[in-house]
């Protein structure tokens, strides 16, 4: 049987020192010499022209004048350049909708070979099981993965909405002790809560700093910048312009560049990264990320391509790909172990045409990826994944029968609380419209540009539907409904007709859970997502084909946001006005909202 392929398949360096120092003085053969490369140095960040690298046991024995060795089991790079594989330092595999060793296969490819993963998706679904039996995923995979522990599951409170999961501090504190993986805490997204000094919050926050964990933070609004530093909080994803990028930075924040394709709502890269070629910061204390990628984006627009976005809008291309691997390795004390080419390190390697663009890939020293797909030592270890425990395949849980999913009509002159979706589809507006009386519903939505949209709660607690209106989706037909409703992860729904909607939910149910779209009542298009109602159990091509043809119907429904933007629409912890399945809820100020009020 092949040998495993994971991040325990590298002896620690404790074990090897006297092996590489012998290697490396030439005493001892390495296991393999990567020759007539340019090497890029994140330490120095310089591209050094005709090097070679040593490698023994899976490991950096040494870097050295191309043409020094001259022994057998070389690799010829071809003057291209090596470079150490990317540190993603943060993103939720639950959004690519595949398993951690699926995720795998599509980080390699793009040169990403560690990645620090909040898993608090599945820790709303599944709670402290939910994030348990994903590391143990994430310890099969062909890829280093650490976890940030989920630090905000709820992300509000059960008064504002429902989730599967709550994670206590007592919980958390337990995942620490029990998991060596878990070497932070995940992005604090309760900042408001953080800001004002609730007990919950600030005891979750404890409990990583007790341990010497750094706390990752999630943050709108630069009035909440102090507090939140003061609290312990280390990093943010969610800087969305320069000012409030450089007002983290100077607060001792590290700033995680989050590039993402740019017709989705996760590219606030080109206006944060402005504190640097703009203000003129210094880029040691900024790392680039992905945060939330689909099955489809996630092969076309990877930590590689961030990388690239950076050199892009300024920054050279030794930093760029130190943002993507040294800097996100040091933020979280990982740089004696991955992030350069230095001796002792993990032989995580990468090598590069001119355009950064990854060509070949080495996890530990083997070769797992070649003219950019995977080599037979990856299949072998791809075609051994980690199957979920069964209750992770039942999480869908209805009320039986399914309550209305249209509310009725005020008979008298009101004025409706709607939520406007906004491009790109992060922040969504409050929009107050006035309703006439005596039109039926197909009237009203055609006047003012409306679509229902409600959120089921599915987890089995207490059967809760909400009811609310959409302004400028753009929904021409149907329905379109998902699973992945952020962050507990209930089913929303958005819809013309009750038909149409309870038909999306159905489809959504029958597979338990994904993301779906329908057209008088027939599946246009369907996602399956079995595991938590967030993953498929597929090979990651597979599923990215079914995002493909999701996306198109999608488009073609004419929904003016994407899907994944969609799915924020009950997310309570971003502004202006959100629904979750207790009801509408104005943000920051966390203050339910009715859908009607007298005129």
């Amino acid at each position: 049987m092949t040998a495993p392929l994971n991040r325990c398949s590298v002896e620690p360096l404790a074990r090897m020192t006297r092996r590489l120092a012998d290697v490396a003085a030439g005493r001892t053969e390495p296991d393999l010499v990567i020759t007539n490369a340019r090497a890029l140095s994140t330490y120095s960040e310089r591209i050094l022209p005709d090097r070679e690298i040593w490698i023994a046991g899976g490991r950096i024995a040494a870097l050295k004048p191309a043409g020094t060795y001259k022994g057998p089991n070389t690799y010829d790079a071809r003057g291209l350049i090596l470079a150490p594989g990317l540190v993603d330092p943060h993103l939720h595999i639950e959004s690519s909708m595949v398993t951690a060793c699926a995720y795998a296969e599509a980080a390699l490819v793009n040169g990403t070979t560690t990645i620090v993963c909040d898993s608090h998706e599945i820790g709303n679904v599944l709670d402290r099981d939910g994030v348990a039996w994903m590391l143990e995923d994430a310890r099969q995979a062909p890829l280093s993965i650490y976890l940030s522990v989920p630090s905000t599951v709820p992300a509000t409170s059960p008064e504002i909405e429902t989730a599967g999961g709550d994670l206590t501090p007592e919980k958390i504190a337990a995942l620490f002790d029990a998991w060596p993986e878990a070497i932070g805490l995940g992005e604090k997204m309760d900042f408001v809560a953080v800001a004002e000094g609730d007990p919950r919050a600030h005891a979750i926050l404890a409990a990583a700093l007790e341990r010497g964990r750094p706390v990752s933070g999630h943050i709108y609004g630069r009035d909440f910048v102090a507090p939140y530093a003061a609290s312990g909080v280390t990093d943010t994803h969610e800087a969305v312009d320069a000012e409030i990028a450089d007002d983290l930075l100077e607060a001792g924040l590290w700033i995680l560049l989050r590039g993402g394709p740019p017709t989705t709502p996760w590219h606030s890269l080109p206006k944060a990264i402005g504190t640097v070629t703009e203000y003129g910061a210094a880029w040691k204390r900024v790392c680039a990320c992905t945060d939330d990628r689909d099955a489809d984006d996630l092969l076309a627009y990877g930590l590689d391509w961030v990388v690239r976005e950076a050199v892009r809008l300024g920054i050279p291309k030794p930093a760029a790909w130190a943002m993507g691997s040294l800097h996100p390795a040091t933020r979280f004390g990982l740089d004696g172990e991955i992030g350069g080419l230095g001796g002792g390190r993990r032989a995580d390697l990468v090598l590069l045409d001119d355009d950064l663009v990854p060509q070949a890939t080495w996890y530990g020293g083997e070769l797992v990826v070649e003219g950019r797909a995977p080599t037979p030592r990856l299949e072998a270890a791809l075609a051994r994944p980690y199957r979920y425990p069964e209750p992770a395949y039942r999480t869908v849980r209805l009320p039986e029968p399914l309550p209305a999913l249209v509310p009725p009509l005020p008979a008298g002159p009101c004025t409706v609380n709607a939520i406007r979706t906004v491009l790109p589809g992060i922040e969504l507006a409050h929009a107050r419209l006035p309703l006439v009386p005596g039109a039926d519903w197909a009237q009203t939505l055609g006047a003012h540009d409306l679509c229902h949209v409600a959120v089921i709660e599915r987890h089995g607690r207490n059967g809760n539907v909400a009811h609310g209106l959409l302004s400028a989706f753009g929904l021409r037909r149907g329905a379109v409904a998902s699973s992945v409703g952020h962050d507990a992860h209930n089913i929303v729904v958005a819809g013309l007709s009750e038909a149409d909607m309870r038909a999306a939910v159905e489809a959504v149910a029958a597979v338990q859970g994904g993301v779906c779209v329908v057209a008088d009542g027939a599946v246009v298009a369907r996602v399956a997502l079995p595991v938590a109602g967030l993953i498929s159990d597929r090979r990651v091509g597979a599923v990215a084909e079914s995002v493909r043809a999701l996306k198109a119907a999608w488009t073609q429904a004419g929904c003016a946001i994407p899907y994944m933007g969609f799915n924020l629409i009950p997310l309570a912890v971003i502004p202006q006005i959100r629904i979750t399945d207790r009801g509408l809820v104005r943000v920051p100020e966390m203050r339910p909202l009715p859908l009607f009020e007298p005129a």
